[in-house]
Formats: structure tokens, C-alpha cells, sequence
């Protein structure tokens, strides 16, 4: 097992890898301590004896934090189109990347979400494709470790090589079954997300509405949105986690309470100590003076339907989409969302439900069944389109 150290041989490897038709990448990174991901380690491999000649073989590994170690070679593989760069459960990689470096690896194919396209389930693991398209076992004692610790014990490498070794067995599987279902172009709808900046965009403007809460009063929310985006910019620019500044239920608490003063603030159940004084409680005052002062004050999503009938209709596309999905061999949430199908019998028809693929699969006959055009029938177990009556 060779781990790469040196930039001229991350090079090394890196030229030789762009006359190969893939290579095959994960990472293994830490975020417990820190808002940005920390790269621990990346593993790349090639096609087997796919170059019989490079020092170390076909699958190597590369120490991130090995000093004077530059990854340049590596974004520079990942411009180069001619080889396809493959990742399973891609996002939190790409995050790191287009964070580090501003960019995407090019082509890219993700087999999480290829497996999807091919049937194989909703965000089938890793360990799940192993062991039925690459007919192996995954040793999974080193799958909680702190891999930003060294040196990495032999166990912890051929853990993570295994992570890009198999990944190459199911690559060219689920390349095959794509070509051979005339699906490419539906994976690379996918693919077009991932490879979207706005995937990996956090605005703290817009941070308040991933907090939940019961509380729809304009004010209220007003209050929170500012609490938010201040939590959202101190966590970023320090490089730590948002719960290290403040944790949600915090949020809501302060929201609710509305502190003018550090004395207030001390009366919190839920803040932590270090939130009482100094920089975050200046912060959280300012926030919670402008959310007081805000005339552009958040409108609470109704919680009503847009229209009579719509419970019954969400429940009639769910089962659409559960006939559809089978038919087609596709996981459903990959063609719609819970929350979609609700929208749709809404009134809403700007969705990805409706576009693409989605709309040859399920969208076209979603529609035709929201505007009563079509019926569902049952005969022997399974669920048929009919005209309506």
C-alpha cells in the first residue's frame, strides 16, 4: 500500500491516470470540530493493470497533510475530461473540492445515484453495492476512526483503499446497465446538481429556514432569520460549528424571549456559558434588536392546502408514483419528494417532478390525474393508468 506524500508523486500518478478511461475517488475528512470539512485523506484508483508500470500500482492513497504536499495535480486530473472521475455518495466530497479549490471534477459519475437510476433503491450504500454487484465484504472495524491521527495503521488503509478498489467493479456494472436501459441522460440530470455551486452555498440570509419550529408569527421569525445568519457568518469565519456558537433550540428560546441585555441573556435555560458575554452575546443582541426592527418581516408557509381535496390527491400520487417507479425500476424518492407530491396537488407545477426524465417516468400522468383526465385501478396486486369515466 503505497500512501503518496510527495507532490511529484501525486504527479507521477496523477499523468498517468489521464490515459486511463476512470479513476475512482473517495476522501476520508473530519467535521466534528469544524464548520468546513478538514481533508484527511484521499483514495484514488485506476482500472486494474491499467498501468502495470506506475510505482505503487493502480490504487494508492494521498496524504493531505503531509507538509509541502500540493494537490494541484490532482485538480489538474480533475479538469482533464478525457478520464471519468468516480465517486459513490459524492457530495460531501465535492463540497470539500469546489470549497478548496472552486471547482468539480469533470466528467463525474456518481454510482449512488446511478444505483438509484438502475433500481437498485433510495441512497443505497456503498457496503449494499459491494457486496451484490462486486461479490465482496467490506471490513468495517476501522469505519469510526479519526483519520486525521498518524501514522494510519495497515487496518486503516486497506479500509479506505477498499472504498475506491470495489468502487471500480461497480462503476463499469452500473455504466453498463445505463447504456444498456437507454438511461445516461437521466444520471446526468443528476450529476448537473451536484456539479452546481448553489449545492454547496450556504447564505447565512437564508440559514433560518433550515430551523424548525412551531411558531409562524412574522415577528418571531424575523428575530430568528437575523439570530441565524448571525450564527451563520461567526461559524464560517471562524471555522467552527454552528452548535459551538449556539444550538437550535437556543435559537428559538432567544427568539421567543427576546434578551435587550447580557442580564437577560444569563437567564437563558439553553445557551451555553460562553454564549453569556464577549463577542457571540454582542452578536445575539444585535441580531435579536434587528429582527425587532425589520420591516421586511418572513411570511409563514401557510400550513392550510391550496385548495379543497388536496390530502386526497397527495395520497393518489403517491401511489402513482409507487406504480411508476416499479414499472421503471427507479427508487421514488429519486423521481419525487414527498413534499413534491403535495405541491403538485396544490396547484404548484414548477418541480423537478415535472421536468426531465421525471416527466416522461411520472410528471405527465401526475398531471393527467390532478386534472381528473386519468384514474388508478388495482387488478391482481398491481396498480393500472385508466381513462376516467
Amino acid at each position: 500500500m503505497i500512501t503518496i506524500t510527495k507532490t511529484e508523486d501525486l504527479a507521477l500518478f496523477c499523468e498517468a491516470a489521464k490515459s486511463a478511461p476512470y479513476v475512482t475517488v473517495d476522501t476520508e475528512f473530519l467535521r466534528e470540530r469544524t464548520y468546513w470539512s478538514k481533508l484527511c485523506l484521499i483514495q484514488l484508483a485506476l482500472p486494474p493493470a491499467s498501468t502495470p508500470t506506475l510505482p505503487g500500482g493502480e490504487a494508492v492513497l494521498v496524504d493531505p497533510l503531509a507538509g509541502g504536499l500540493s494537490l494541484e495535480p490532482l485538480y489538474d486530473l480533475f479538469r482533464h475530461e478525457g478520464t471519468v472521475k468516480v465517486f459513490h455518495a459524492a457530495r460531501q466530497d465535492l463540497e470539500i473540492f469546489f470549497h478548496d479549490a472552486g471547482l468539480f471534477p469533470q466528467p463525474l459519475f456518481d454510482t449512488q445515484v446511478a444505483a438509484m437510476v438502475c433500481g437498485f433503491g433510495e441512497q443505497v450504500g456503498y457496503e449494499t453495492l459491494v457486496r451484490k454487484i462486486a461479490r465482496a465484504n467490506l471490513d468495517k472495524s476501522s469505519r469510526f476512526t479519526d483519520w486525521s491521527r498518524r501514522p494510519l495503521s495497515d487496518a486503516q488503509k486497506s479500509y479506505a483503499l477498499a472504498d475506491v478498489t470495489h468502487l471500480r467493479a461497480i462503476y463499469e456494472f452500473l455504466s453498463a446497465e445505463l447504456k444498456r436501459n437507454d438511461r445516461e441522460s437521466w444520471l446526468a440530470e443528476e450529476i448537473a446538481v451536484l456539479e452546481s455551486s448553489e449545492t454547496y452555498i450556504t447564505r447565512p440570509e437564508d440559514a433560518w429556514q433550515k430551523v424548525r419550529t412551531r411558531t409562524n408569527s412574522p415577528r418571531f421569525l424575523a428575530i430568528l432569520r437575523e439570530l441565524a445568519r448571525f450564527r451563520e457568518t461567526y461559524a464560517q469565519d471562524r471555522d467552527i460549528p454552528r452548535s459551538r456558537v449556539f444550538k437550535d433550540d437556543a435559537m428559538i428560546e432567544l427568539a421567543s424571549t427576546k434578551p435587550a441585555t447580557e442580564a437577560d441573556l444569563g437567564r437563558s435555560r439553553l445557551l451555553l456559558r460562553e454564549a453569556r458575554k464577549g463577542e457571540i452575546a454582542a452578536g445575539i443582541l444585535a441580531a435579536v434588536k434587528a429582527g425587532l426592527e425589520a420591516k421586511d418581516l418572513p411570511q409563514p408557509k401557510s400550513e392550510e392546502p391550496g385548495r379543497p381535496g388536496n390530502a386526497a390527491l397527495s395520497d393518489l400520487l403517491r401511489v402513482l408514483l409507487k406504480a411508476k417507479a416499479d414499472a421503471a425500476g427507479v427508487a421514488p424518492k429519486l423521481i419525487a419528494s414527498t413534499s413534491e407530491l403535495d405541491a403538485i396537488a396544490t396547484g404548484e407545477r414548477d418541480l423537478p417532478a415535472l421536468k426531465g426524465w421525471r416527466a416522461e417516468v411520472f410528471g405527465k400522468d401526475a398531471l393527467r390525474l390532478a386534472a381528473g383526465e386519468i384514474a388508478l385501478s388495482a387488478r391482481g396486486g398491481a396498480v393500472r393508468v385508466v381513462p376516467a369515466a
